[in-house]
């Protein structure tokens, strides 16, 4: 049962001394959320977040923020050109602890939403690149990981194999995503700073620009197409224009990062296959059966380009949206895993109400758009991958949600 607003506030005074709160009201993502929250005002107008773990998952997911925002020092901090969210104290309770935040103005917008917002699109181009822009020696002190290209590589490779010993991944899949990892052209890159778990619904927004940046329970050191990953979420120009944004802020020193982040959105149905194992979900298997079937019917009825030299067709991109959007938020048996409950795998977060990624749209790492696509996404070394058909354009409707809502 979810815990009131009132208790919250109630834990907020032990937590904060002297803490004066006028006025509090529920804040969480409803009955399956990681976090019971509130959002509380004190009697100067401060306004504050206050989250309460309600599993083993939230609990961890908790103390893995607390450490990336400690490491986000002031000087860190200056380095970026928007806000992240300020510790103000906790308390024990109930097994578990409350955390105090300060909570950071601006509304998040769903991944669809960003269509039509080019100044959006761009800031969020440019607020990742000052993420992997910052400097990696603060995460090796504050004893996060530290991935080097060697270690991304062998992650994607231990997905892989996990995936195929379940005896459910269609070999054709196999084979390519096999060669994928063995082209060492695909792996050369420079690990960086990055946030870890972005989605559309990370980043807070005002006045057309990036203010806020949430959910940094996953900051590390590793592959910069991690963060770019969720971008193939948004449809039309969004995409394309805050990776051309990125790129040119990057001074694309990273050539290959466009296929790789395709690679690794393919890997979503890899990894929402063993979730659906490892709860033992049937629903959630053969959901990810079907998808990856999917996923084979396109890779061999269409003439596309590779995700490198050897892999052969890739897959219709317009295809893939379809498939990820019919992924279910949320498994039946509530268990956490990589869904739109389990904020440590997406970036989740109480502090604005958010959802998760649904849809893939293919971008391009050097310059992008073509006649006859939504985008296409394109690298020095293997040209473009176009995708099937024009997808229809979405409303660009206010799908917006304020964080103080």
């Amino acid at each position: 049962m979810a815990r009131s607003h009132l208790t919250l506030a109630a834990l907020a005074t032990n937590a904060v001394p002297e803490l004066d709160v006028a006025h509090a009201r529920n804040h969480s993502l409803g009955a399956n959320g990681l976090f019971d929250s509130a959002l509380l005002i004190t009697r100067d107008g401060t306004e504050l977040i206050i989250r309460v773990p309600t599993s083993q998952a939230a609990e961890t997911e908790q103390s893995a923020d607390l450490v990336a925002l400690r490491a986000l020092t002031t000087g860190n901090r200056s380095r970026l050109p928007f806000d992240v969210p300020v510790f103000v104290g906790q308390a024990p309770f109930e097994g578990t602890r409350a955390v105090v935040y300060e909570r950071l103005p601006g509304a998040s917008y769903d991944a669809d939403a960003l269509t039509g917002h080019e100044g959006v699109s761009g800031s969020i181009g440019r607020a990742i690149a000052a993420i992997h822009g910052l400097p990696t020696a603060f995460i090796g002190d504050a004893g996060l990981v530290q991935q080097s290209a060697l270690d991304c590589r062998t992650a994607t490779i231990d997905l892989i194999d996990r995936a195929s010993n379940t005896g459910k991944l269609p070999a054709a899949l196999l084979r390519r995503w096999e060669l994928a990892t063995d082209d060492d052209s695909l792996w050369q890159f420079a690990p960086t700073v990055i946030h870890g778990s972005l989605t559309a619904e990370s980043f807070l927004i005002s006045d057309d620009a990036v203010c806020g940046v949430l959910g940094w329970s996953a900051l590390c050191v590793g592959d910069p197409a991690r963060d770019l990953n969720w971008l193939l979420a948004a449809r039309g120009d969004a995409a394309e224009t805050a990776i051309a944004t990125y790129t040119a802020t990057r001074q694309g020193n990273d050539p290959l990062i466009a296929q790789r982040a395709m690679l690794y959105a393919e890997l979503e149905l890899a990894r929402w296959l063993l979730h659906g194992v490892d709860i033992h979900n049937d629903a959630i298997i053969d959901d990810a059966v079907s998808m990856l079937d999917g996923l084979v019917d396109n890779v061999h009825s269409h003439t596309m380009q590779s995700l490198s030299p050897e892999t052969g067709p890739i897959l219709s991109v317009s295809d893939v949206e379809s498939m990820l959007e019919d992924m279910p938020r949320t498994p039946a048996t509530g268990s956490a895993g990589r869904n739109s409950d389990d904020s440590s795998e997406y970036g989740t977060s109480d502090f604005a109400e958010t959802g998760s990624f649904s849809r893939v749209t293919s971008f391009d790492g050097t310059g992008f758009g073509a006649a006859g696509s939504d985008t296409d996404y394109t690298d020095d070394a293997t040209g473009p991958i176009s995708t099937a058909a024009d997808a229809p354009a979405t409303d660009d409707q206010a799908r917006t949600r304020s964080s103080s809502e």
